[in-house]
This record gives C-alpha cells, structure tokens and sequence, in this order.
C-alpha cells in the first residue's frame, strides 16, 4: 500500500496540469483548436525529430517502433470494426484513433521519467515514435474520415508535418549527421512545451465538455481498450518475448507495459477538434480515462507490474 501511495504522489503534478488547462479554458476561453493546431503543427515534429536522430542504433531497440505502430493499428481496425456495429456516424472513427493510441507523449513520458527516471528514456522515446507515426498516418486518417472522403482525408494526412520530421530525423541517423550540440537545449524546451500544453489540452477540453454529450458505449468501448485490451496484448508480447524469442532486454519489458495503460490520448481531442469529429464525446473519454488513471496506473504498478516482470 506505501508502493501504490508513493506512485500516486509521483503521478499528481501531471493532474495539476490537467487542472490549469480547465482553469485556462473554463474562466480564460483558452481555445482548445489553437492549442491543438500549435501541438499538431509546431512542436510535436520537432520532439519526434530529436527522438529519431537520438536513437539507440541497437538493432533489437529499434524494433519497437515498429512494434508499437503494428500493435496500434491492429487495435484501431479492431475497434472500428466494433465501432461499426454501433455507429454509422464519425463515432466508430474516433473510437478507431483512441483505441489505437494512447498518451504516450504528453502522459506517458513524463510518467515513465518519474516511475523508472532517466535511464528508461530512449526506450520510452521509441517507443513514443511508432506511436505517433501511427496518430499522424493511419490514426489521423481515421478521424479525417468521419467527415471527409477517402482523397481529402489521405490529402490531409499528407499535410502533417510530423511524417516528413520523421523521414528527415531517419535520414539525419541514416547517413550519420549530427546535430548542432547547443540545439539539444532547444530540442529540451520543445519536450517540456509537449508534455505541458498536451496535459493542459485535456483540462482544456473538459472545461468545453457538456457531460450530456456522455455516450456509454462509446465510453464504455473506450475504457475496455485501454484498460482491458492493451494490457492484455502487452503482457502477452512480454511474456512470449521472454520465454520464446529474446528480441529485447528487461529493461523494454517496464516501459512496454506503462505505455499499454496510459490513458487516451489527448490528440482524440486535439485531431477531432481540428476536424470536427464529434470533440465533445472526445472529450468526455479523454477526461474520464485520465482520471480513472490516477487510480488504475498506481493500482497496475504496485500490484500486477511484480507479477509479469
């Protein structure tokens, strides 16, 4: 019980943050667009920059973006398909993105830094880059097309600048370029922008939701992927991993299962306000699975973590 009080201790400030951004939106009409739009277009390329041109070349770590991406979009088409059974409207396509992703970023870094500290950072980092190579490609188009055609959607995939910062970050640790060493500072304040204004951009969202936009299945959907599917699976790779391929080191196996229950992502909200794909019910998951996991992560940690690893 002192492990599982001591994590909830270390998890608060990242909630402090979500309560200054439904400050920010609630008395200061901080609009949530602008902010996900600065996220999208500015800062979020940069931090996958600098993920990617600081990788580990070790060739077992650089599969797991790869992993990630892969397990992402088989639970996006999953979800969508179950979605299906319920929606003909953009829900089902919404659904798809938050079950595919999670917030790894904004939630799970600065999570992972205070749980396990510095050591678990490229692994983290990596991890974070399939991820959002998943919410800038298949991910966003998903979302894009619970309002627009299959063309506009694809055409507006094509117009993220995160997909051309990590092509230009490949080809930078490809061809052996360094960068210049006083920009690792500027690449600093970009991570800290990221964390900060994408746990602000859920308080922001809450303080604009109408909570007779619930949807329970929606929402119910919502959490089973979470907290029920993605564990499940990351535990499942763990386990076969240690007892059949011996693709990577112990020190994966922590950080793979912290980013399987991390709550959804705050870019649900971010791309479906951009796009206009139903950001209220968006919203309300967002909200209600960041505060189940104030409890649910320090639940999972002290108490299952001991069991897998």
């Amino acid at each position: 019980m002192e492990l599982f009080v001591d994590l909830i201790s270390k998890i608060l400030p990242l909630y402090v943050l979500v309560l200054l951004g439904y400050l920010a939106g609630r008395y200061f009409k901080v609009n949530k667009e602008s902010i996900a739009s600065l996220l999208i277009f500015f800062i979020v390329p940069f931090v996958i920059f600098n993920g990617v041109v600081t990788a580990s070349p070790d060739r077992s770590i650089m599969l797991l973006p790869l992993l990630s991406f892969s397990l992402a979009t088989i639970m996006s088409i999953a979800f969508y398909n179950i979605g299906k059974m319920y929606w003909q409207g953009p829900e089902k396509n919404i659904l798809a993105f938050g079950a595919g992703t999670g917030n790894a970023g904004y939630f799970g870094l600065p999570l992972v830094l205070a749980l396990f500290g510095e050591q678990y950072l490229s692994v983290a980092v990596l991890l974070i880059l399939g991820i959002s190579l998943f919410e800038n490609s298949i991910g966003y188009y998903f979302v894009a097309r619970g309002n627009f055609l299959p063309r506009d959607a694809i055409m507006r995939v094509l117009r993220l600048p995160t997909l051309y910062a990590f092509i230009v970050g490949v080809l930078f640790l490809a061809l052996h370029i360094s960068i210049y060493e006083n920009a690792s500072t500027l690449f600093a304040h970009f991570r800290g922008a990221y964390s900060v204004l994408g746990m602000m951009l859920v308080g922001i969202g809450l303080a604009g939701v109408a909570w007779s936009d619930v949807d329970k299945k929606f929402l119910l959907l919502s959490f089973a992927s979470k907290f029920l599917v993605w564990p499940a699976a990351a535990i499942s790779l763990i386990l076969l991993d240690i007892n059949t391929f011996h693709f990577f080191s112990a020190s994966v196996y922590p950080i793979m299962l912290t980013f399987s229950i991390v709550p959804l992502a705050s870019n649900t909200v971010a791309y479906a306000s951009q796009l206009n794909t139903v950001p209220e019910k968006a919203a309300v998951a967002v909200v209600s699975t960041t505060l189940f996991a104030l409890i649910y992560i320090p639940f999972f940690v002290a108490f299952v973590f001991p069991l897998i690893l």
